[in-house]
């Protein structure tokens, strides 16, 4: 039985058979407030290839009251099965099916999720229908190459705010708007949003257009809610997509709306990208935060055109909607004038790449355009490969055929595409007019093959430091144990920094050599006799995607100087290079936290600042010899405490180190300190210790068992909101009693009540590092319970378990050969062995790396 899936033959076979005119959608959602089911009414027209041909329509409902196919009424018991309507007997031509249906409501973020506002007790709804949840709300031929047109009727309660795709009409007496029909999209990028949502409007104004532009939230974050930065992000977009895309925003109007308990970023519905409402800040947050905002914005905006406009015929191509989506947002935060962020490729490297590099070396590594079979494939397919290493390879062809050539070829594609469905082969033949360059050998080796490169530099100098020798070396390491495909060497376009210092003591560079990289072994044109610079860094200003390793001169300077790079981007590279020595067992996680120590007060970027907070407290967490581990924490935590006291008041790294130190807090004395800041005893000059930062010190003093029900339930009072709902559930998860473990677990493993995003904080409260005996015992209980838990829960629900209380904390033999055992003898569908065998790795990995840091300080 198919279940919810969707096999990639049945798709073809449908998209063969049909042609999808149009939907007309009529839903009922004036029982909103009490939840349950609403009613569903769906009219679609369509055409078939073939007189007497049977296909099938997709919904998900608990019940199903009409089918009525060409006028003819179907019995429903016998037509309605395993998430599927039955259609037998189509007429060549024109057809028409009419489903009268029973949904539901939800609170696991798929379909039409429900949310009632603790604040004002009032219900927000909005759908999320990627990868194939539209079927949750109307009947629907759920494949993106099946596209219509989507004529939406709704009634809802009076006094609410109802958005569609189109712009919203007024409602008529009974409550009811007639939504206009949308242009020819696909039925993932239809949305419905509804509720009494605060909103701020403006327009976009361009050329003698002018296009609508709504922001939204609910009531209790409007205070929050900076409209005039999102609307300048917003049209700085605009202006910089429409120029190089050349071709018009593809809708009517553009909204955005900020919605509780989503499980993703964003999402690009066609004039109507919903976004998690955490990006509403409620307190203080660094400029990194506004950075990953702001991208994320563009993301959106730009799947407009790339992924609304023209769409993938199959999800094999997820990956060039999400990953030019990626490479176009970050290049218009570097490009577009009077950006914020024009060190914006510095954060990438620094953040993005480093998923990449990671999700690569997997066992489920995969080639960028992944052979989709189903929709399980996709459904775990939204990772690191999909989008950080599809982008940086995007960013790679830009390089290898020009930007100029680049944005002309997307032109013509959007040109010849607009509201029709594509292929990879579609944009390569237009990148190939405009280029002149054959891209069959260059996709073969990029986007069909799996498995990351290394180039490392060879340099020979003679008696003087002059350069007599300089070539680089490329390898490619076998595929992890049970990846398919076998390592390639590939063609890369790489600039090639040469650093000196000036005479203010900084690290600049002095020469860019620009060339391509193919083989093993590539001679760089080297000025003969020309002294060796103080670092030589290969993939300067990241145009390709390989991990990079310095000589070793260049690793000399670069450990003492990291920090006295001139220009962010460098500097990043290099953090990111020793960060992946650390993660291969190269470099010694106690000799990673010195690098660390010794070169972040030179940092400047708040971004690389914070990612190297997440990567020391990872390293020390995991990578760590177990001997060594507190000693390091000791180190690390002292150091991030008088960071915190060193740092300008008021400043982003100031709240950064702030953070940094709430995560390690371990003596009475910091633990004391933490209190006292929450109690007004401590201060620290210009350091506001606001609603956020409350409850990162509460959650920490919980972990310690400082605090217990009684404080966290006082800081409930304090913040009584879906936040503060979130943090005191995850404060109470994380505390260090038996009892408090077993309340989690029941909550999340053995019932299904909790929503989506309060079960996503349990279970982050739930994995505490310095807690691993007390969670020792969970390991068992995970492999026991985890295929009951995929069978019966929805996926985004199943997937937070199976990921988040995998026993990564219990790094020994014992837990991969428990982890094996279970692979071997449980059975689980492919999707849930992709999640498990991913997991795998970490604990194979800590062993590795702890076992090379316990040899360095022996």
């Amino acid at each position: 039985m198919p279940g919810t899936n969707l096999t990639r033959d049945e798709a073809q076979q449908r998209a063969r058979l049909l042609r999808v005119d149009g939907y007309e959608i009529d839903v009922d959602l004036g029982g909103a407030q009490d939840g349950g089911t609403f009613p569903s009414v769906t009219l679609v027209r369509f055409d078939s290839a073939e007189d007497g041909a049977e296909t099938f329509i997709d919904l998900v409902a608990p019940a199903v009251r009409e089918v009525v196919l060409n006028g003819t009424a179907l019995d429903v018991d016998a037509v309605f099965k395993d998430s599927r309507i039955a259609l037998p007997g189509l007429r060549a031509g024109a057809n028409e099916l009419r489903v009268v249906a029973d949904c539901a409501y939800t609170n696991t973020g798929e379909g039409l999720h429900r949310f009632v506002d603790p604040v004002d007790q009032q219900a927000y709804l909005y759908t999320q229908f990627e990868v194939a949840d539209s079927r949750r709300v109307f009947a629907v031929f759920e494949q993106p190459d099946l596209k219509a047109t989507f004529r939406f009727t709704v009634k809802a309660p009076e006094g609410w705010t109802v958005v569609s795709n189109s712009p919203t009409p007024e409602a008529d007496a009974d409550g009811v708007r007639r939504f206009e029909a949308t242009p020819r999209i696909s039925s993932y990028i239809t949305a419905l949003v509804a509720g009494p949502y605060h909103c701020v409007h403006s327009t976009y104004e361009k050329d003698g257009r002018t296009v609508p532009l709504g922001i939204y939230c609910r009531p209790s974050l409007a205070e929050f809610l900076d409209a005039d930065a999102v609307f300048d992000v917003t049209r700085q977009g605009f202006d910089w997509f429409q120029e190089k895309f050349d071709h018009p925003y593809p809708f009517a109007k553009y909204d955005q709306l900020f919605v509780p308990e989503f499980n993703a970023g964003a999402m690009e519905n066609a004039g109507a990208v919903t976004i998690r409402d955490q990006y509403v800040f409620r307190s203080k947050v660094t400029d990194a935060a506004y950075e990953g905002r702001a991208e994320t914005i563009l993301h959106e905006l730009a799947h407009m055109w790339f992924g609304d406009l023209v769409t993938m015929e199959w999800w094999n191509d997820l990956w060039l909607n999400e990953s030019f989506a990626t490479f176009t947002s970050i290049a218009c935060q570097a490009a577009a004038p009077g950006s914020r962020w024009p060190q914006s490729w510095t954060s990438f490297a620094n953040s993005m790449k480093t998923w990449a590099y990671r999700q690569d070396q997997l066992p489920s590594t995969h080639p960028i355009m992944a052979d989709i079979r189903d929709l399980d494939d996709v459904l775990v397919n939204f990772d690191g490969i999909t989008y950080a290493k599809g982008a940086s390879v995007l960013k790679q062809l830009v390089a290898y055929v020009g930007e100029d050539e680049f944005f002309r070829g997307v032109q013509a594609y959007f040109k010849e595409h607009a509201f029709g469905n594509t292929r990879l082969l579609d944009l390569l033949g237009a990148l190939e007019q405009t280029s002149g360059r054959d891209l069959k050998a260059w996709s073969k080796a990029w986007l069909e093959t799996a498995g990351i490169n290394v180039l490392r530099p060879a340099i020979e100098t003679d008696a003087s430091g002059a350069v007599t020798s300089f070539a680089v070396r490329q390898e490619a390491p076998a595929l992890p144990e049970g990846a398919k495909g076998t390592p390639v060497l590939r063609p890369h376009r790489i600039a090639i920094g040469c650093y000196d210092f000036d005479a203010e003591g900084r690290l600049a560079r002095t020469d860019r050599i620009e060339l391509d990289v193919e083989g093993e072994r590539t001679e760089v044109p080297f000025p003969a006799g020309r002294r060796r610079p103080a670092v030589i860094l290969l993939n300067d200003d990241d145009l390709s995607y390989a991990k990079v390793r310095l000589d070793e001169e260049s690793l000399k300077t670069v450990t003492e100087h990291l920090g006295d790079f001139a220009e962010s981007l460098p500097r990043a590279l290099c953090w990111a290079s020793a960060w992946d020595m650390t993660r291969d067992g190269e470099l010694a996680t106690r000799d990673y936290l010195k690098l660390v120590l010794s070169g972040i007060s030179k940092e400047s970027d708040i971004g690389v600042v914070q990612s190297l907070h997440r990567q020391a407290k990872l390293a020390l967490d995991q990578y760590a010899a177990p001997s060594w581990r507190e000693a390091g924490l000791t180190q690390w935590t002292e150091a991030t405490l008088a960071h915190l006291r060193a740092a300008e008041p008021g400043s982003d790294h100031q709240l950064a180190w702030a953070r940094a130190f709430a995560a390690t807090a371990r003596t009475p004395q910091q633990l004391h300190l933490l209190q006292g800041l929450l109690d007004g005893r401590e201060t620290i000059e210009g350091l506001a210790v606001d609603t956020e930062l409350r409850w990162a010190f509460v959650q920490r003093l919980a972990a310690t068992g400082d605090f217990d029900e009684e404080e966290i339930a006082a800081e409930y009072e304090r913040d009584r909101t879906a936040a503060g709902e979130r943090h005191a559930a995850a404060a109470r998860s994380a505390r260090p009693t038996a009892a408090a473990k077993a309340e989690a677990w029941a909550s999340v493993v053995e019932d299904d009540k909790l929503p989506n995003a309060v079960q996503e904080a349990v279970i982050a409260g739930f994995v505490q590092t310095d807690q691993r005996e007390l969670l020792a015992p969970y390991a068992q209980r995970y492999f026991a319970a985890v295929g009951d838990v995929w069978e019966s829960r929805s996926h985004e629900m199943a997937q937070q378990i199976a990921i988040g209380l995998y026993p990564a904390l219990q790094v020994s033999q014992e837990t991969l050969d428990a982890t094996d055992a279970w692979l071997a003898s449980a059975g689980p569908n492919a999707a849930l062995r992709r999640l498990v065998a991913e997991a795998r790795p970490d604990v194979e990995r800590a062993l590795r790396t702890a076992a090379a840091d316990e040899a360095a300080g022996a």
